[in-house]
């Protein structure tokens, strides 16, 4: 019997140390590479008139960009190395330490509303700031990927037909809506947390990555139907309720109507993207970074992209991500298990949607919103965990079955 258990862990770990899938890894090197590139080009005019943070240190915002991307990388291959499986047990401790850090936020260490309107950092001694809704995005995820995968080998509980609510939980359960009563209470705990911030873009994205574990778990397309256009509702309520995001909206429909208010940075964006034509102007010869385009390192790097790199530049960006994202879908339709399958859908959908929603945004094809480009928008703290989460996906893609030969 010992000799079997030995036999199996050694099993274990010989499928922890197969090979990562090279074309997805190499696609985030590269990615991430061109990144930390486009993060020098478009910050270094920013931090040489910046005397309080950068300290007019031109290359302020790239050497620590680079020292988060290097350090990112060697963190996604240690990732990919650990058997995800040990994921599972991990998923329950991640998502209560995202909840927690969404409620650290409100407290004294929480900042941005003096700055961006909204509460939604932590001030950290080493890394400077942390955005608790990138932790909480893989949190959901793990917590969904690891019951979700148990489904169809966990028995539904028994109702006791004594009880006077037999008959309506007898038919809620056939239904299937009991079964989906714990995952619609942590999105709504972790979503509702981000709305306080505010964050509209975050909750999004966390409703969209734990609908699709959700979904490519089996759940009948009836309730996502159901549930999407309840949140929709809620959604438009709370927008239609709320002044600054009524205000987006408005601006969102008529840029022109604020040109040097609110409406400047989608203006400028806009400038920046018509000025980059076919070829680009160049790079490094963006005229938009030099304090016309706010915070063009962040949320709107892609109209500097844009500029300097012009149409075709731009395509080739949004190429590498369709490969990463096909790539990654890929990865999920032959994981070993259920489990490693869910961990892909859920990250590889994530970042889908944030360059979706990213891209509408500077193209004003969406009202602004505070979502990063992923592996380009400078954000230390952001850009390791996206590439934990592409560890991940490695750490699965280990675990696929050699093709049998025939």
């Amino acid at each position: 019997m010992a000799r079997k258990l030995k036999r199996d862990l050694t099993m274990e770990e010989q499928l922890a140390r197969g090979p990562v899938d090279l074309p997805f890894m190499l696609l985030v090197i590269l990615l991430t590479g061109i990144g930390v590139v486009m993060v020098f080009s478009a910050s270094f005019a920013t931090a040489f008139y910046d005397p309080k943070v950068a300290k007019n240190d031109p290359a302020y915002y790239f050497i620590r960009q680079m020292l988060f991307a290097v350090a990112g990388i060697a963190v996604m291959y240690v990732t990919s190395k650990i058997n995800y499986q040990s994921f599972r047990w991990l998923s329950v401790f991640a998502l209560g330490v995202s909840i927690l850090l969404l409620l650290v936020v409100f407290t004294p260490l929480g900042y941005g509303k003096e700055t961006v309107g909204a509460q939604r950092w932590i001030r950290l001694p080493v890394v400077g700031s942390l955005q608790p809704s990138e932790i909480a995005k893989l949190g959901v995820v793990l917590y969904f990927a690891a019951r979700l995968s148990k489904r169809n080998t966990e028995k539904p509980r028994r109702i006791d037909p004594r009880s006077n609510l037999s008959g309506i939980l007898g038919l809620l359960q056939r239904i299937g809506f009991l079964e989906l009563v714990p995952y619609i209470l942590v999105l709504g705990v972790v979503a509702g947390l981000m709305l306080l911030e505010p964050h509209m873009s975050g909750t999004i994205l966390i409703l969209v990555g734990g609908a699709a574990v959700l979904f490519a778990a089996g759940i009948k397309l009836y309730w996502f139907i159901g549930g999407g256009a309840v949140v929709a509702a809620a959604l438009w309520f709370i927008i239609n309720n709320t002044n600054y995001m009524s205000k987006r909206i408005n601006i969102w429909r008529d840029p022109w109507s604020d040109p040097l208010g609110d409406g400047f940075q989608t203006i400028q964006s806009l400038y920046a993207i018509g000025s980059g034509g076919l070829y680009g102007l160049g790079l490094g010869k963006s005229r938009q970074k030099f304090l016309y385009l706010p915070e063009p390192e962040n949320d709107f790097i892609f109209s500097i992209v844009c500029e300097e790199l012009g149409l075709v530049g731009a395509a080739v960006v949004l190429l590498l991500f369709a490969l990463l994202i096909i790539r990654g879908y890929w990865i999920a339709i032959h994981a070993r298990d259920r489990f490693g399958a869910l961990l892909v859908v859920g990250f590889t959908t994530l970042l889908a949607v944030q360059v979706f929603l990213n891209i509408a945004v500077v193209t004003n094809f969406i009202p602004t919103t505070g979502i990063s480009l992923p592996f380009f928008s400078y954000g230390g703290s952001a850009l390791i965990i996206q590439l934990i989460e592409m560890g991940i996906i490695l750490g699965v893609s280990r675990q696929i079955p050699a093709p049998k030969q025939g």
